[in-house]
C-alpha cells in the first residue's frame, strides 16, 4: 500500500476517535454522604474536678501507760467499738495503795502536830498579854503553827498525788471509737517513764479525707472566676462527692473544711482537708479513695462527645463540621477538661454548628454530606441540647 494512503488512514482513525471521545458523557458527581450531626446549644454545667486522697481518723488517742507496774486484766476486744472512759486495762494497784495509805497517814501526822501548835500559840498570844512571857516566845509559837500548816497542806499534795496514781492504775479509753490490737498482754510490765504504748483508739465516724489539689489549677480556678466564665456554686464550693478506690461512689456527701494556704514545695499541691458522716464503718482510716468537687458553673459550654474529637498530626484536637455549603470542614478546637463522657469546648466551635458524629470513616475535608439528626446516648443527647 503507498506511504500516502497508510497516511490518509491514520488520519482518518485518529478523528474517529476524537470523535468518539467528544461523545462520552462526563463522570457524574458522587452523591452526598449522610452523615449523622448533632447541633451545638450553649448550656450551663457544673464543672467538678477529681482529686486523690486518704482518708485519716477524725481523731485518734495513743493509750499509754501513766504509772509503772504490771499489766494483770485486758478489758477489751481487739477491733471492737469503745467509750469514752471505759475501762480498757487494769495494772497491779497495791504498791500505789500502799503509797496512798502511808500519804494518809503523814497528813493525819501533820494535822495533829499542827494542832498542837495552834494551842501552844494561843496560850503563848495569851502571856504575851500578860506579859509573862517575852515577845521572841511568842514569835517562836506562831512560827511552830504556820510551820505545822504547811505541813498539812504538803501533806495534802501527797495524798492528792498518791489517789491521782492509784487512778491511772484502772487505764480508761479517753475517746469514743474503735480500738485496734493491744500492744502489750497481761503480765507485760510497763513504765510511766517510757509512756509504754498500750493500745489506739481511733474515732472514725465523721471521718477525714486529705486531697492534694495542684497550685497550678488553683491559679487557673481563679483566673476563669475573675473572667466571669466561671461562676461559684450555690453552695459556696462546700460540698464533696466521694468514689471508692474500686469506683463506686459513697452513698454519704462530705463538706470542705479548709483549704491550706502553703503550697507544698515538693510537689507544688495545696492540701484540701474534707469530712465525712461514716456511720456505717465503711471508710477505714488510710483508704485510698477520689474526692468530686464542684469547682463552679459555665453559663455557656459547649460541649461535643469525646468520640467526635480526633487528633491531627500536629497532635490538635480536631472535629469535623458541616459548613454552609454542606461539605465537611475540618475545625481545630480546644478541648481544656471533660465534663463526664463530653469535651468541654473552649475554642473552635460556635453555637448552631453541626458537628458529625456518625459516617465519620466516609467522609474527608470538603466531601458534600447530606446531614440528619444522629442517634447518640440520652445522656450525650440531653448534653449537647
Amino acid at each position: 500500500m503507498p506511504v500516502k494512503a497508510v497516511l490518509v488512514l491514520l488520519v482518518l482513525a485518529a478523528l474517529s476517535l476524537a470523535g468518539c471521545a467528544q461523545k462520552t458523557p462526563p463522570p457524574a458527581d458522587p452523591a452526598p454522604v449522610e452523615v449523622g450531626v448533632i447541633t451545638i446549644t450553649p448550656r450551663p454545667v457544673t464543672l467538678t474536678r477529681e482529686l486523690p486522697g486518704r482518708t485519716s481518723a477524725f481523731r485518734v488517742a495513743e493509750v499509754r501507760a501513766r504509772v509503772s507496774g504490771i499489766v494483770l486484766k485486758r478489758l477489751f476486744t481487739e477491733g471492737s467499738d469503745v467509750r469514752e472512759g471505759q475501762p480498757l486495762y487494769q495494772i497491779d494497784p497495791a504498791p500505789y495503795q500502799a503509797a496512798l495509805d502511808s500519804a494518809r497517814a503523814a497528813l493525819a501526822r501533820a494535822e495533829a502536830n499542827a494542832a498542837s501548835a495552834r494551842l501552844l500559840e494561843q496560850r503563848s498570844k495569851q502571856l504575851l498579854a500578860d506579859k509573862a512571857i517575852s515577845q521572841q516566845d511568842y514569835d517562836n509559837a506562831l512560827a511552830a503553827l504556820q510551820a505545822g500548816e504547811a505541813d498539812i497542806a504538803a501533806a495534802k499534795a501527797a495524798v492528792q498525788t498518791a489517789e491521782i496514781n492509784l487512778g491511772y492504775t484502772a487505764v480508761t479509753s479517753p475517746l469514743s471509737g474503735r480500738i485496734g490490737r493491744s500492744h502489750v498482754t497481761e503480765g507485760a510490765y510497763v513504765q510511766a517513764g517510757a509512756a509504754t504504748l498500750l493500745a489506739t483508739v481511733q474515732q472514725i465516724d465523721p471521718l477525714y479525707v486529705d486531697l492534694a489539689q495542684s497550685s497550678t489549677e488553683v491559679l487557673r480556678l481563679r483566673r476563669l472566676l475573675a473572667e466571669g466564665k466561671l461562676h461559684r456554686t450555690d453552695s459556696g464550693d462546700a460540698r464533696v462527692q466521694l468514689l471508692l478506690d474500686d469506683g463506686r461512689p459513697y452513698g454519704h456527701e462530705g463538706s470542705l473544711q479548709f483549704s491550706d494556704v502553703t503550697v507544698d514545695p515538693s510537689t507544688s499541691s495545696i492540701t484540701l482537708r474534707a469530712i465525712f458522716p461514716n456511720p456505717e464503718g465503711e471508710l477505714l482510716p488510710g483508704m485510698f479513695v477520689r474526692a468530686r468537687l464542684a469547682e463552679g458553673s459555665a453559663p455557656e459550654a459547649i460541649l461535643v462527645p469525646q468520640f467526635a474529637v480526633t487528633r491531627n498530626a500536629q497532635g490538635e484536637a480536631v472535629a469535623l463540621v458541616v459548613n454552609a455549603e454542606s461539605k465537611v470542614e475540618s475545625r481545630v478546637v480546644k478541648t481544656p477538661r471533660t465534663v463526664g463522657n463530653q469535651w468541654l469546648v473552649s475554642e473552635g466551635l460556635a453555637p448552631g454548628e453541626q458537628v458529625i458524629v456518625e459516617n465519620l470513616q466516609r467522609i474527608r475535608p470538603g466531601s458534600a454530606v447530606k446531614p440528619y439528626p444522629a442517634q447518640v446516648p440520652a445522656s450525650i443527647a440531653s448534653a449537647a441540647k
